[in-house]
């Protein structure tokens, strides 16, 4: 009990200026085994007005059985920060950036028209300007919150993109289901991952963090060989990550064409609690990214939708807790 107040402390310590949910629109939810905690989208007070990802479905508190699975990973908090974000968050490339010129709209869904300031390659990292945040419509539920964003016109794009984040009545189970409706007259082309920033019991980045997939995988990049290694169907550590180092692989290997290698678990082989990760589409790519805070496998999905037509994908996220697991 001891040595886990200590860790605790030390990533709190770590993970400085950290704020309340009380201070931003926020809604719970709860199915009776997992209570959540989901900030709503706002342009003027939500937590979350950066370009970067999906301003519906940031979940920054889920707690199952005495086990917390999300929470603050990063030092210094800004609303319009591009990684200041927590839960299973989730990002679509930018459509139009390369044909628009500079000064000109381009669009990123779930967040609205952004300006091209120059001619620059288009960079997540990089803070735009908002031209049009579009509209923002949220249904709150005892077990569920319904997201629905509306873009008319926006850089030659028109969509409704819906999203809900739901618990499974009698099972630990969180499930994001989308869809994409082109309301447009351009086609849709574009891929969306989800981040994954898993900080599960506050536990830091180290021997303790296990990530599984259903295939062999391997995979080359910052730390892997050294810190990091990709060894039969699993990625573990060989020591902590220390402050300001990272492990990323642009791409892992080993995945096949269908939706049964979209199968992620990821645990604290300290604490016992882990959460599997399943969802309906074929991983387009699998990008893994770690700091000495969290883990994150990032399954990326392509999305193609014409004009009329709607496409709908859902990912589940099922949560587990394994006595004496180490």
């Amino acid at each position: 009990m001891k040595r886990k107040l200590i860790a605790v402390c030390l990533f709190i310590g770590l993970c400085s200026g950290l704020i309340s949910s009380a201070d931003f629109p926020v809604t719970k939810i709860s199915n009776g085994l997992i209570n959540a905690e989901v900030y709503l989208p706002d342009a003027n007070n939500g937590y979350y007005r950066g370009t970067r990802f999906d301003w519906a479905g940031v979940i920054p508190v889920l707690e199952y059985k005495g086990h917390s699975y999300f929470g603050q990973w990063f030092p210094e908090y800004d609303p319009k920060l591009h990684d200041a974000i927590m839960g299973p968050v989730e990002e679509f490339t930018a459509l139009g950036y390369d044909e628009a010129a500079a000064g000109s709209e381009f669009l990123k869904i779930g967040v609205g028209t952004l300006v091209k300031p120059d001619d620059q390659k288009y960079t997540f990292a990089r803070t735009y300007e908002i031209k049009n945040p579009g509209k923002w419509t949220v249904k709150k539920g005892k077990d569920q919150v319904e997201f629905k964003h509306e873009i008319t016109g926006a850089a030659g794009y028109s969509y409704e993109y819906y999203k809900t984040v739901k618990l499974t009545k009698g099972k630990p189970e969180l499930v994001l289901e989308h869809s994409l409706k082109n309301t447009g007259e351009k086609i849709i082309e574009t891929s969306v991952y989800n981040h994954n920033f898993f900080v599960i019991d506050h536990e830091l980045t180290n021997q303790n963090i296990k990530t599984t997939f259903p295939f062999e995988v391997s995979a080359e990049g910052k730390g892997f060989g050294s810190i990091a290694r990709a060894e039969g169907k699993s990625i573990t550590y060989t020591r902590g990550l220390e402050k300001g180092e990272n492990v990323f692989s642009s791409g892992l290997q080993g995945f096949g064409n269908t939706a049964a290698d979209y199968n992620i678990q990821i645990q604290n082989l300290k604490s016992g609690a882990g959460v599997r990760i399943t969802g309906d589409h074929p991983l387009q790519k699998l990008v893994y990214w770690s700091c000495h805070t969290t883990s994150c496998p990032e399954p990326y999905i392509k999305l193609s939708v014409k004009p009329g037509e709607t496409v709908a994908w859902k990912i589940n996220y099922e949560f587990s807790v394994e006595n004496n697991i180490k």
